[in-house]
């Protein structure tokens, strides 16, 4: 992957679901990228050094029987995530665009052009939300290794590894919404 120039001015990292739920290999199934909490914890610790913004976004499934459902145990952030954000968002769909409170009126208010995204889902709602903000304007860069997803089911009923998920959404993202850009690259900068 070729390496975009980055040049951050006191961007926003948008940490998305990370949510213990995510845990319950059971429901979801196997996943890709081991490291994936790892890298959201060194973004959030460098976030905190640079004295930068962080968002923490957090879904409140209306299934009952889902583990991120607010009545449950996973519906907790992970140990990874420490300190309080400047932000925090509750939705209930993909996009942290929207959820409560208003993540782009925040954005505005504090002067704040460049968003960074990790977090769960790679494909779903860490996606939809990098779709959003790139057409809503926002610099955008995609940490892909600060990602993870889960394996899924395709439409013949063959199974679509959670790796491929991951390249798709790079590929889909990545000049169009996005930078598609690894946890190095942000931590160096």
């Amino acid at each position: 992957m070729n390496a975009p120039s980055i040049s951050l001015e006191r961007p926003a990292l948008i940490v998305v679901d990370v949510q213990a739920g995510f845990d319950d290999s059971e429901f979801w199934g196997p996943r890709d990228n081991p490291s994936c909490e790892s890298n959201i914890a060194a973004l959030v610790r460098k976030w905190r050094v640079e004295s930068w913004p962080t968002v923490f976004v957090r879904h409140d499934s209306d299934n009952p029987q889902s583990p991120l459902s607010p009545a449950g145990a996973g519906h907790a952030f992970k140990d990874i995530l420490v300190g309080t954000p400047d932000l925090l968002v509750s939705k209930r769909v993909n996009s942290s665009f929207y959820g409560t409170p208003d993540l782009d009126a925040w954005l505005r208010n504090e002067g704040i052009e460049q968003v960074v995204i990790c977090g769960i889902t790679t494909n779903h709602c860490c996606e939809t939300t990098a779709r959003m903000a790139g057409n809503l304007g926002y610099e955008t860069y995609f940490v892909i290794d600060a990602t993870h997803t889960f394996d899924r089911v395709a439409l013949d009923g063959s199974i679509v590894p959670a790796a491929t998920l991951s390249a798709m959404t790079a590929t889909n993202l990545n000049g169009e919404f996005a930078s598609v850009v690894m946890t190095e690259a942000l931590l160096s900068n």
